[in-house]
C-alpha cells in the first residue's frame, strides 16, 4: 500500500557500525554485520513510514466522511504509538498495563497503542499488515464515539468491517493506493490474527472465515454495511 501522508513517527531501528582493522577476515565480518544493521534500519524506516501513512490515511477518511454517516463532531483518538521491551514501556489502560504482542484501543484513555514486535513480525510478510492493525484499532475508537445501537455485539468483527470500509474508501478517495499483492496480504493477516473458534462472545475476534468475511463486507458496502440492521 502507498500514499502521500504525514510523517512524524520516529524510526524504531537501532544502528550498529564497526571498522575492522585486524585483517581481511575481521573486515569482512564487520562489513557483513554493518550491512545487516543497515538492512534492519531500512526495514524499520520503511515500517515507520507506512505506520505514519496509515495513521494519516485512516484519520483523514474519518474526518472527511464522519458527517456522511453519523451525527455529532468527529474527534481523533490519541496515538500513543509503539512500545517494546528495552525501548518504551506499554501504557496503562484502566489501571492495568497493556501486554506485549498485541495492539489496543484503550477506551478510558481514548488512545491507540501497539507492540512494535507485533508490527515487525507482521510487516515481514507485507506492509498491508500495519494498515490493517491501525484501521482495526481505529475502528474501536469509532465504536466508542457511536450510540450504543450502532455498535454490534460482535465488536471485533465490526472493527474488521470498518477497517475494510476505511481502507477501500480511502483508495476510492485517492488517498491510498493498493499495490500488487496487498489484497492477499490483508487476507493472510486477518487469518493470522484470527481465533481458532468462531465468534460467540463479545470478546472474541472470530475465526479466519468470519474475519475475512467481515473485512470484505466493509470493503464492498462501506461503513453502512458495518452497522447493525434495524
Amino acid at each position: 500500500m502507498a500514499a502521500t501522508g504525514e510523517t512524524g513517527l520516529a524510526s524504531t531501528g537501532k544502528t550498529g557500525t564497526g571498522a575492522g582493522t585486524a585483517g581481511t577476515a575481521r573486515t569482512a565480518s564487520t562489513t557483513s554485520t554493518a550491512r545487516t544493521h543497515e538492512v534492519s534500519r531500512s526495514t524499520a524506516d520503511d515500517m515507520g513510514q507506512d505506520i505514519s501513512t496509515a495513521l494519516y490515511v485512516v484519520n483523514r477518511y474519518w474526518s472527511s466522511h464522519w458527517r456522511q454517516f453519523f451525527t455529532g463532531r468527529y474527534t481523533r483518538p490519541t496515538v500513543f504509538g509503539g512500545y517494546a521491551r528495552g525501548y518504551r514501556r506499554p501504557p496503562v489502560c484502566g489501571g492495568k498495563r497493556l501486554g506485549y504482542q498485541n495492539a489496543f484501543y484503550c477506551r478510558p484513555g481514548d488512545y491507540i497503542a501497539w507492540d512494535l514486535g507485533l508490527m515487525r513480525d507482521g510487516y515481514a510478510s507485507g506492509d498491508a499488515w500495519v494498515y490493517l492493525i491501525i484501521a482495526h484499532e481505529w475502528g474501536h475508537a469509532v465504536q466508542a464515539r457511536l450510540n450504543a445501537g450502532l455498535v454490534s455485539r460482535a465488536k471485533e468483527l465490526q472493527a474488521d468491517c470498518l477497517a475494510g470500509a476505511v481502507l477501500y474508501g480511502a483508495a476510492y478517495d485517492g488517498t491510498l493506493r493498493f499495490e500488487s499483492g496487498d489484497v492477499e496480504e490483508l487476507s493472510d493477516a486477518l487469518t493470522e490474527l484470527a481465533d481458532e473458534t468462531p465468534w460467540t462472545d463479545v470478546g472474541d475476534h472470530g475465526n479466519a472465515t468470519q474475519r475475512v468475511s467481515s473485512f470484505t463486507q466493509g470493503a464492498r458496502y462501506g461503513v453502512y454495511g458495518c452497522l447493525p440492521s434495524s
